[in-house]
């Protein structure tokens, strides 16, 4: 008789429409369905697809929460602005060939549209879009019960970025909301600021690309499975206009996520050194779950495009790394970490994917 699934946390970056890696992902876990998740830590796409999760384990367990991310993410790929602004929406419903090789998902590659995105930017969110339109509210409305997330096992925390502060605020399933979803996704270059408590916010990724400290105080798990989607390194010097934007933006949303890994990569030197009290932190068993090589045809550019044939190509690469993942680590879950933080996350690195257990099994 099979024994109960080992609990992990999940941490899902948020990405826009590369969210659908983690959809694939999300996928792939549910089916083999050896893994329970205690809480889950989302930004942006990365919330909604917790939230997403989280409505359908409430709503019927592993397979039915399988149905309600690949309901929400068909939704997503029927509505070409759910991640772009409305000057450059029509992009992500542009006709293309069947296979469409992975570069054509890149706005940068595009004819014109380097042109059209300066033209953009020189109006706010306020002026280019006055009545404040957002496809994503009326289809979160459709695939997220907040009440229903309220009552389930999952604990849930969901970042966004206070506009006045800078700095980040939490949300769990005793505050969660629609409203909330928004906030954490709300690029301030395609989105007006949204309001919550009088309080405006913008994307969470500012601040927490997952928040990680909410997993370590708020849950009794100690396995930490990340996924990842904003590679940490790219091969190639960008040289465009775009290309250096799009590097940019891939810096400044990995950059909380590495601080808090250096933090946790202290803390858990102090711990096997004996330098601090063994029960008074946890040592996390840190795993991660990426393909930047997958990934890397893919430019930040494309996380704007909704075309169903790019989410349905990044839900593909999800499932298999996920399934890789599992071939080669599953027996660790419990045991040990399969990151090292110091070479993955601080240090520069030949191989983008280092995975190899990390010491001795507890």
């Amino acid at each position: 008789m099979a024994g109960a699934p080992a609990a992990v946390d999940l941490a899902l970056q948020g990405g826009g429409s590369h969210g659908a890696f983690t959809w694939g992902v999300l996928d792939a876990l549910l089916e083999d369905g050896r893994l329970g998740f205690d809480g889950v830590s989302g930004t942006s796409a990365g919330a909604m697809n917790a939230a997403v999760l989280a409505t359908g384990l409430a709503r019927g367990g592993p397979g039915e929460a399988r149905r309600a991310l690949a309901a929400f993410w068909a939704e997503v790929g029927g509505t070409p602005a759910c991640f772009a602004d409305m000057a450059s929406s029509g992009a992500a419903a542009a006709p293309a060939p069947p296979a469409w090789p992975a570069w054509m998902f890149n706005a940068g590659n595009w004819p014109g549209m380097a042109a059209l995105g300066a033209w953009a930017r020189l109006f706010s969110p306020a002026q280019l879009n006055p009545f404040n339109l957002n496809p994503l509210r009326d289809i979160l409305q459709r695939h997220v019960d907040p009440a229903l997330v309220r009552q389930g096992a999952v604990k849930l925390f969901i970042t966004a970025t206070a506009v006045k502060t800078g700095q980040s605020r939490v949300f769990t399933n005793d505050d969660l909301s629609i409203d909330a979803l928004l906030a954490s996704a709300c690029l301030p270059q395609l989105f007006q600021a949204v309001e919550i408590d009088g309080e405006p916010y913008w994307d969470g990724g500012y601040s927490g690309n997952p928040a990680l400290w909410p997993l370590i105080y708020g849950t009794a798990a100690d396995d930490l499975l990340l996924v990842q989607i904003n590679p940490l390194q790219r091969d190639q010097v960008p040289r465009t206009a775009m290309e250096i934007a799009d590097r940019v933006n891939e810096i400044t949303f990995n950059a909380s996520l590495v601080s808090e890994m250096r933090a946790i990569a202290f803390v858990q030197r102090l711990v096997r050194e004996e330098r601090v009290e063994r029960s008074h932190y946890k040592d996390l068993r840190l795993h991660r779950i990426a393909d930047e090589a997958g990934l890397a045809a893919y430019g930040a550019s494309s996380k704007l495009n909704s075309d169903p044939r790019l989410l349905q190509a990044l839900f593909a690469l999800g499932r298999q790394a996920a399934q890789d993942w599992l071939v080669s680590h599953h027996a660790d879950v419990g045991r040990r970490g399969t990151v090292d933080v110091g070479d993955v996350f601080l240090a520069p690195r030949g191989d983008p994917t280092p995975q190899a257990p990390i010491g001795p099994p507890d």
